[in-house]
């Protein structure tokens, strides 16, 4: 399993200097085996996908944990949406309220994106997902609701050798005593469980959470804390705040490793980052 990292930042985009270390793209994983490819959410990463090797004429899975937009805002512009030479199939979680088809066709539609759904041109399918299990190409997944406002989904991929979690957008701290230490009853702990390699939210500091109990997202120190309760072998901190700087991430994660010892090793997604599970 060889995984890219496409896009690390959480919220909006960010354009600067002072985000080019970590990357200022929205939420976007590449996952490869045996030829064949699976993309975790359509952030504006997703304009990093690379498509250079792949067939004339292939399939693409796309998997979207939830449907704000900046896990979506990339969909727009990819090509194989836009030529019938690939097949994409698209993967969200389901809502009693509307299909996904309708829900995604909000963002496919003027005023926020001029194309409408039905015109485009590629061979497209739809999938909706809830706490299932289902097979794509090489890959086994697993997907369950967890702590996030509106329908959304963390992830377990398990290919022939490695186990990889994604929750890049998950507050399991949330509730009246915080975060659970029994991880039969934590959100989503079953797809973090003895992970090869998890990718988690860890968004704010601890003081910067406790201002935004209930948004959704996670500070590094809960991160961390997920990790070790689930038994992840390696963690990955993604869904970095817009609003901090290369220089600020760096001077989070070295308070962190300074005030908290842990067995597992942890560090920063980075944008461009390669992994070989």
């Amino acid at each position: 399993m060889n995984i890219t990292i496409c896009g690390a930042r959480g919220s909006i985009p960010t354009t600067s200097p002072d985000t080019k270390k970590y990357g200022g793209n929205t939420s976007c994983i590449a996952v490869e085996a045996d030829g064949s490819l699976l993309v975790l959410d359509a952030g504006s990463g997703l304009q990093n996908v690379s498509l250079e090797h792949r067939p004339a004429y292939s399939r693409i899975d796309i998997v979207l944990t939830h449907l704000h937009i900046d896990h979506i805002q990339g969909l727009g512009f990819f090509k194989p949406l836009f030529s019938d030479a690939t097949e994409v199939h698209i993967w969200g979680p389901a809502s009693n309220a509307q299909s996904l088809r309708v829900r995604l066709g909000r963002y496919f539609s003027p005023p926020l994106f001029p194309v409408y759904f039905r015109n485009l041109t590629g061979k497209l399918e739809l999938h909706e997902i809830e706490d299932s299990r289902f097979t794509i190409g090489p890959f086994e997944l697993q997907s369950s609701y967890i702590t996030h406002p509106g329908p959304t989904l963390g992830l377990r991929i398990e290919s022939e050798k490695a186990v990889l979690a994604y929750l890049p957008d998950h507050e399991p701290a949330l509730g009246l005593n915080g975060m659970i230490s029994d991880r039969r009853w934590l959100s989503g702990s079953h797809l973090a469980a003895e992970a090869d390699l998890l990718l988690h939210d860890a968004q704010y500091t601890a003081a910067e959470y406790k201002d935004r109990v209930g948004w959704g997202h996670s500070s590094m120190q809960d991160a961390l804390r997920y990790a070790e309760i689930t038994g992840a072998k390696r963690l990955l901190f993604t869904h970095h705040d817009p609003g901090h700087s290369d220089a600020q991430l760096n001077e989070m994660l070295q308070e962190l490793k300074e005030n908290r010892q842990s067995t597992i090793p942890y560090e920063l997604a980075v944008e461009g980052m390669k992994i070989a599970l």
